[in-house]
């Protein structure tokens, strides 16, 4: 697979094809809004079963993120558990890979978000709200007032996915979304959906031209937002 490479309020950091985001110079990995035990939750709120394994594939995309990557820090980015009760529906075999994944790197941090204030602490990690590092300040959800000259900031929450026609076909694919100051980064996780990037939930945390670095099968493209298109019901409000 190859990733996109490049400079991010002066940190030289990698949009990887599976949603992850990786700092080289610092071995440090980033995953947000994993959303582990979303298909139990759902189930249990609507009676519609989704096959209950969202959590299970999730998982092996993260240990496969690390085991080619080998970082020294991982951070998760908010919402990597759906719900205050999710620790408590993940089955054993899972427990035990998240167990395996967390205590198998130097630095492993949750950060919390919306859907999980108290990350369960029985996996090990630190909890904290935000993580300041070097140029970088990561947090949940994107902070709407003006950022400090300084700041380079990182943040998940929205679920951002860039829309565009290509011979004819409408393609919807998830996306880091940046200006070079801020950085929202895809969701991670098996049974989560999306915003599209032109919503004004994400347009209006940039001041000017953003880009959407879109992820295919293998590689990242990096698609500026004035080519992009919105999904058809924005589309027909905004007109």
């Amino acid at each position: 697979m190859s990733s996109i490479a490049f400079e991010f309020n002066g940190a030289h950091v990698e949009a990887c094809p599976d949603g992850a985001l990786w700092w080289p110079d610092e071995r440090l990995l980033a995953v947000a809004d994993l959303h582990l035990e979303k298909g139990t939750w759902f189930g249990a709120r609507t009676g519609q079963l989704l096959p209950p394994y969202d959590t299970r594939t999730t998982l092996r995309r993260v240990a496969h993120a690390v085991a080619t990557l080998k970082p020294r820090a991982v951070v998760c980015v908010g919402d990597s558990f759906h719900d205050r009760d999710a620790a408590e529906r993940v089955d054993a075999d899972d427990a035990a890979a998240l167990a395996g994944l967390v205590g198998g790197v130097a630095d492993w941090i949750w950060l919390v978000g919306n859907h999980d204030p108290h990350p369960p602490r029985r996996w090990g990690g630190v909890v904290s709200h935000e993580l300041a590092f070097g140029p970088l300040a990561f947090r949940h959800e994107a902070d709407r007032t003006p950022l400090a000259r300084a700041d380079g900031e990182v943040s998940g929450h929205y679920h951002p996915v860039a829309a565009l026609t290509v011979r004819g076909r409408f393609l919807r694919r998830r996306c880091f979304v940046t200006d070079g100051r801020r950085l929202i980064l895809p969701s991670f996780g098996a049974y989560t959906g999306g915003l599209n990037v032109l919503d004004p939930a994400i347009a209006e945390l940039f001041d000017g031209a953003y880009d959407a670095l879109t992820l295919g099968a293998a590689t990242v493209h990096r698609l500026p937002s004035r080519i992009l298109r919105a999904d058809p019901a924005l589309a027909e409000a905004a007109g």
